[in-house]
């Protein structure tokens, strides 16, 4: 027995593998760039958010445990509040006769698209009538979870709109640029916002 696995070892025997081990092929192509944009924003504040939807879809006069689609999903997503600097407009910035003040008048905060982490958000439970698990069986739909996602986003925002977010990315950004221009030299700095 110790021979012949010194043999083995030694590459005189053919190694002898399970012909039914799993295999895994990334046949996957390259990734392509669509595009590259410069980004003229201060992104200022970002709002984490959790929701639970909960949606139902059955059939008037039909029982549900024949036709019937339950789904509790629970979404996390992020919303960023940002400051676009390309949207200053000429004459924003001005100095005093002095040099030691300067006010400056920037375009209102702005939410960005709500991004929905899909390794944090998760399907809680699902419940299917008889009749859509055998439809399943003939032809699984790969987007019925869209409508769901959509909902998560779609609250996602509201709740970023109602939360003061856009507030809060304006006192940021008005002192992040005090303190930029404190450092240069400046007394007073005045920052306002155009409305949005």
């Amino acid at each position: 027995m110790v021979v012949l696995l010194g043999v083995q070892a030694t590459g005189i025997l053919p190694d002898f593998r399970n012909p039914f081990a799993k295999e895994q092929t990334d046949r996957s192509q390259p990734p392509l760039l669509k595009s590259i944009q410069d980004l003229s924003r201060y992104v200022a504040a970002e709002g984490n958010f959790q929701v639970v939807v909960d949606t139902q879809n059955d059939r008037r006069n039909v029982p549900e445990f024949l036709l019937n689609e339950r789904t509790l999903f629970v979404g996390a997503g992020s919303v960023e509040a940002y400051v676009d600097f390309t949207r200053i407009s000429e004459g924003a910035v001005v100095e005093s006769a002095d040099k030691k003040s300067v006010e400056i008048k920037l375009p209102a905060p702005q939410l960005g698209k709500t991004n929905l982490d899909m390794e944090k958000s998760y399907v809680f439970a699902e419940q299917r009538g008889l009749i859509n698990r055998l439809g399943d069986l003939v032809g699984n739909d790969p987007n019925r979870q869209q409508q769901v996602y959509q909902l998560a986003e779609e609250r996602i925002t509201a709740a970023a709109r109602d939360s003061g977010l856009a507030a809060r990315a304006q006192e940021n950004t008005r002192k992040m640029l005090e303190g930029l221009l404190r450092s240069l030299g400046y007394e007073k700095v005045t920052v306002t916002y155009t409305a949005p």
